[in-house]
């Protein structure tokens, strides 16, 4: 059971409604993070404004799909790997990768450098060596792109933590992230 309950999109007022109508104008419906987050439209208009300025960014839509679930696998949260894992799908991602995307890891040599970077992130707070900074380097990333993932792993992170806080009901089929090795 949700511990914040969701906005009713259709019983919204003011700036909630006027963002939940944008969502479901862009999405054809409103999934439950967005309803929720509603009962701060700041809080909702922050989200959407951070992560539409991102989607501008030069980091291929996959490739945010994929640090998403790698981060929503390190912290837990099933709402995001359950929405990240429809998500990846849509970008193109198989299902055996996205698999190995939840816990951080990747086939593609430039794509697991990002995933294991993004896990370090996590795993030590920001904590990073000039080496782990390196990899990526190495593996073609520029420093705006590498700005990028650090704003992506924020986003998501700000997600997860709303999600299991709020306990937001998971309207995506349902991935488990149980068997995840979790965030230190």
């Amino acid at each position: 059971m949700a511990r914040i309950n969701a906005v009713n999109p259709e019983q919204a007022t003011g700036k909630a409604k006027d963002l939940l109508d944008s969502v479901k104008s862009q999405m054809g419906g409103v999934p439950n993070i967005f309803s929720t987050l509603a009962q701060s439209p700041v809080a909702l208009e922050a989200f959407l404004n951070f992560n539409t300025a991102l989607g501008q960014g030069v980091l291929p839509a996959s490739l945010r799909e994929q640090i998403a679930l790698t981060v929503a696998g390190k912290n837990q949260c099933d709402y995001c790997a359950s929405a990240h894992t429809l998500l990846g799908k849509g970008a193109g991602i198989n299902e055996e990768e996205l698999e190995k995307n939840l816990h951080g890891t990747s086939d593609n040599e430039n794509t697991h450098a990002v995933l294991n970077f993004t896990q370090k992130v996590v795993d030590n707070r920001g904590g990073i060596s000039d080496a782990d900074v390196d990899e990526l380097r190495n593996a073609g990333y520029g420093d705006g792109a590498i700005i990028e993932i650090i704003a992506h792993i924020a986003i998501n992170t700000f997600t997860n933590y709303f999600n299991r806080i709020a306990q937001t009901e998971i309207d995506f089929p349902v991935v488990n992230t149980n068997n995840v090795a979790k965030a230190a």
